[in-house]
């Protein structure tokens, strides 16, 4: 499970923006960890949802929540169901810039595919980029939840352990009143 380096990943984000030019004005989905850390100038926030993709902890992660020898889990966007979240709208000042450094966060191991969705929210659709896992990669998984618990419970990565990740988006989604089961069937087997 390789680590690209970062000029492969530039290389990467170069030939999707060639295709797919940002718009003018750049909304991102956030579902996971992007929703309580966005590391980007956002200057409006909805809350909505997105139909026919759901959350799963479908990545095994091997640098920001976990290693090559112990990998964790975080969130990726798969087919079916639907998604509760955030679409953030980015300064336009600061657009290419934040995208460049979502990019590079996002696509350390080329895991995700960058898609944009339709968000409905309360003010309307809203066309946003999200980052959906390419189920044909080699760090894709599909656990059930006792195995999805259990790595979660463990592992550590560059970007902290993997339980403040779980806890910090399970927080969050309570905050919005957002209930996704997938949480509560991962943190049951922590119940003691």
């Amino acid at each position: 499970m390789s680590v690209y380096p970062q000029t492969q990943i530039l290389d990467a984000l170069n030939s999707y923006l060639a295709e797919s030019p940002l718009p003018d004005e750049l909304w991102i989905f956030a579902y996971g960890s992007l929703m309580w850390n966005p590391e980007m100038q956002v200057i409006e926030s909805q809350q909505g949802k997105v139909h026919g993709l759901q959350r799963g902890f479908n990545l095994l992660s091997t640098v920001h929540r976990g290693t090559q020898e112990q990998p964790g889990l975080v969130l990726s966007l798969r087919d079916g169901g639907y998604c509760e979240g955030l679409a953030f709208r980015i300064a336009q000042a600061s657009k290419q810039e934040d995208f460049k450094n979502l990019w590079l966060r996002e696509m350390v191991t080329m895991f995700y595919q960058p898609h944009i969705c339709q968000v409905t929210t309360d003010i309307g659709i809203i066309n946003a980029i999200t980052f959906v896992a390419d189920q044909q990669h080699e760090q894709y998984v599909d656990f059930d939840a006792a195995q999805c618990a259990s790595m979660i419970d463990q592992a550590h990565g560059g970007r902290g352990s993997n339980m403040d990740y779980f806890n910090n988006t399970s927080t969050h989604l309570q905050k919005l009143n957002i209930h996704d089961p997938l949480f509560s069937s991962i943190s049951a087997h922590w119940a003691h």
